[in-house]
């Protein structure tokens, strides 16, 4: 059975998590914790890191029998290409190329803020050029009921979560992109997302790990 590796939070893997139950994929989703505070040290993972036969070891990583992936939208390309879910269609495709860097963006900025110290002096300036992100990918998705068009693709997966997470600072985000909003609801609503969702693992990971300033469930 495949194997998906990560801290216990939700964070990087978290997409790859909602592919896999999105796909009914059967796989063990297998967690590290760091240690305590005021370290909060990685030495679980750097004991390990290099005897896995890993290209470029970093977390997330995922085992597929003999396949080994590390880099978290390089196991959502592998996943998708199983399941037909890159695009099918060459513009599709160029859809999923540019959203799947997009959203590492949009979500690798949140994260910076989230484990900044300095958190709650830099979350207005970051709160002010929210509208403007959204109103980019807002634009980019029109009137499509998925960022690539008509199907559900891999880049839908860490969209949702990058907007979920959004949503936990500023609730009201999406009031004023409604095909956002209707996305967002739209995808949640799949019903083995909806299943995941109301899980017992998913309602107590965290987004962040324990040493991120902003750190909610």
């Amino acid at each position: 059975m495949p194997e998906l590796w990560y801290w216990d939070i939700r964070a990087l893997a978290e997409p790859i998590r909602l592919l896999l139950h999105y796909v009914e994929e059967d796989f063990e989703d297998k967690t590290l914790e760091v240690g305590p505070p005021p370290d909060y040290n990685k030495d679980v993972w750097r004991k390990q890191k290099d005897s896995l036969g890993l290209p470029f070891p970093n977390l997330p990583y995922y085992i597929d029998g003999d396949v080994k992936i590390t880099q978290s939208n390089a196991i959502l390309r592998y996943i998708g290409r199983k399941h037909d879910m890159c695009g099918s269609t060459e513009e599709e495709r160029i859809r999923v190329d540019i959203m799947i860097n997009q959203v590492m963006d949009f979500r690798w900025a949140f994260f910076l803020l989230c484990y900044d110290p300095e958190f709650e002096k830099l979350k207005e300036a970051y709160m002010k050029k929210v509208p403007g992100i959204l109103k980019d990918f807002s634009d980019f998705m029109g009137d499509k009921p998925w960022f690539a068009g008509q199907k559900i693709t891999i880049v839908d997966f860490p969209m949702y979560e990058g907007l979920d997470s959004l949503m936990k600072l500023v609730p009201d985000c999406l009031d004023a992109f409604p095909n956002l909003k209707e996305f967002h609801t739209r995808f949640k609503a799949l019903p083995a997302i909806a299943k995941y969702l109301t899980s017992e693992k998913y309602v107590k990971r965290r987004i962040h790990n324990e040493m991120a300033t902003f750190k909610p469930f």
